[in-house]
């Protein structure tokens, strides 16, 4: 018996941090989606642990921070080891915060959180948004055509059904099925030949309050992380250099053989390696075995195929980029495609996905190489900074970014930035943390005014009135003109606002970048058109 084929708009193939907050996205603009993935259960490992400043900022605006920030906690201290004793504390991740509060960005400080406790959150919230992921369904194979794309998908019980949809997004990882599939070469290299060794497990008898670290342990560094909301720990162990491979599966010298990822291979390496009994070790939850490597697709686009997070670009874990990198890929493809499936826009603007992101994806990949190169796993060795936190990361050259302001001070804001954040406070001083956390539009509060397609809800920050799936126009320091419907726009005199951004009109994007910077109104219709708001 034949079945007629599913129908959707988009099909995203994979259930990881990227295909779920793009799932999120597409569910509150309402464009309809079927979410897939291939193993039976989403993904248990804590891998990606670190949300960078940025990521925080997608979370909030996708109604999921509160969740994030009560299950997770800021990166402890790291405190070495040598022979059984303690030697010292130091910061991976630098200072906790600014002593002054910035108000442009609310949240300073990179957050811990288990990649899979992530997940559970997302899914958590796109099934609040009406969504779903149908597990244990792999992709066998896909054909395009002009208007479509038409997908195999293979069930648990071996069931094949077909699946039509508009777009098809790849987000199923470093081996995506889909990027073989549609023919789009990856190239990259080891970025360190030696393996590594990467698990969740149980340990008695180990502080919780820093991040351990044996840079000198026998066979190689080992660090063991205490993973927030649970009792476990994450183990970090680097094989391949110097003394005997303790945990090494048969086959080959060490340089060349994988670790053991058996619970007793895992317990071995840790107590080998620390002054910790094999009696302190209980259950492994997770591990895995990798050698660090990095790789970038071709191209992000093959027709109506997209290529989002680990199917684009794969990273070391050095600098915690690669979830984080993931995430903001979802965010800009989410939408775009928002606007040409619910708003007519024309889909050229589907081009500028992989105009923005290839170019960031390979920026990012450059620092987290040099990173995991820069040293060993002593105090400071891999110790990150700005440059890691995402929020210098922008689309100056993008497509979509017009700077129509003249005479421009170097350090002024431009069009392609990050839009910052600032109090609604009309004064030049705030603090921009205690923000309401939803995924609903916003209205203004004292020190703007907005037009009737705001509402008139309790702002008190700038990203109160981003939050949601519009675009918005900021008017600062000057009259607001009239927009189009489903465009929301404010006024803002003064305070911090005026101070960052400068007097203007500023279109930010749904994303939450500068897309047009100009002081004539004569330049929102052509800009705005180009989004499909008319």
């Amino acid at each position: 018996m034949t079945h007629a084929p599913i129908r959707t708009e988009v099909l995203v193939v994979g259930a990881g941090p990227t295909g779920l907050t793009l799932a999120c996205d597409l569910a509150r603009r309402g464009v309809s989606a079927l979410l897939v993935e291939q193993a039976g259960a989403l993904f248990p490992g804590s891998r990606g642990k670190g949300l960078q400043p940025r990521t925080q900022e997608v979370f909030e605006d996708l109604g999921l921070l509160t969740a994030v920030h009560a299950a997770g906690r800021p990166y402890p201290r790291m405190l070495n080891w040598e022979d059984g004793e303690p030697q010292g504390e130091w910061d991976l991740v630098g200072d906790p915060g600014p002593a002054v509060p910035d108000p442009t960005v609310p949240f300073p400080s990179v957050w811990m959180l288990p990649q899979w406790r992530t997940q559970e959150l997302l899914h958590e919230r796109l099934r609040e948004l009406g969504g779903e992921v149908v597990l244990g369904t792999a992709l066998s194979g896909l054909d395009q055509f002009p208007d479509r794309v038409e997908a195999r998908l293979t069930g648990p019980e071996g069931a094949e059904r077909t699946v039509s949809a508009r777009y098809l997004v790849a987000a199923d990882g470093g081996r995506s099925t889909v990027r073989r599939a549609v023919g789009i070469p990856m190239a990259g290299g080891q970025v360190d030949p030696r393996p590594a060794l990467v698990a969740d497990l149980e340990i008695d008898g180990l502080d919780r309050r820093n991040w351990h670290v044996w840079p000198k342990a026998p066979g190689g560094p080992l660090l063991l992380c205490p993973l927030p909301s649970t009792t476990a720990f994450q183990l970090f162990a680097q094989f391949g250099t110097g003394g005997e491979p303790e945990n090494a599966a048969a086959g080959g010298a060490e340089n060349e053989a994988e670790p053991d990822t058996s619970p007793e291979g895992v317990r071995r390496t840790v107590a080998t390696r620390t002054h910790l009994p094999e009696s302190a070790l209980g259950r492994v939850h997770w591990a895995s075995g990798f050698r660090p490597r990095t790789a970038l697709a071709e191209r992000f686009r093959e027709g109506r195929v997209f290529l989002a997070g680990d199917a684009a670009h794969m990273h070391s874990p050095a600098g915690g980029q690669g979830l984080n990198t993931s995430v903001q890929d979802a965010y800009n493809l989410g939408w775009k495609l928002g606007q040409v499936l619910r708003h007519g826009a024309d889909e050229a603007l589907l081009d500028s996905y992989e105009e923005e992101r290839l170019p960031i994806a390979a920026d990012v990949l450059e620092i987290s190489t040099r990173l995991h190169r820069a040293g060993g796993v002593g105090a400071g060795g891999l110790r990150r900074g700005p440059r890691t936190e995402q929020l210098g990361l922008g689309y100056e050259d993008g497509p979509l970014t017009v700077e129509a302001r003249p005479g421009l001070a170097e350090d002024a804001l431009r069009a392609g930035e990050r839009a910052p954040d600032a109090p609604l406070d009309g004064t030049a001083n705030g603090t921009a943390n205690d923000a309401a956390d939803s995924g609903a539009d916003s209205g203004t509060s004292s020190g703007a005014t907005s037009t009737a397609d705001s509402g008139t809800g309790e702002a008190r920050r700038l990203f109160d009135l981003f939050r949601g799936p519009h675009v918005t126009v900021l008017a600062v320091g000057r009259a607001l003109p009239g927009l189009p419907a489903g465009v929301h726009g404010h006024r803002i005199d003064g305070g911090v606002t005026e101070r960052v951004y400068g007097p203007g009109l500023f279109v930010v994007r749904p994303d939450g970048y500068l897309g047009l910077a100009t002081h004539d109104p004569a330049d929102l219709p052509g800009y705005l058109g180009r989004l499909g708001l008319r």
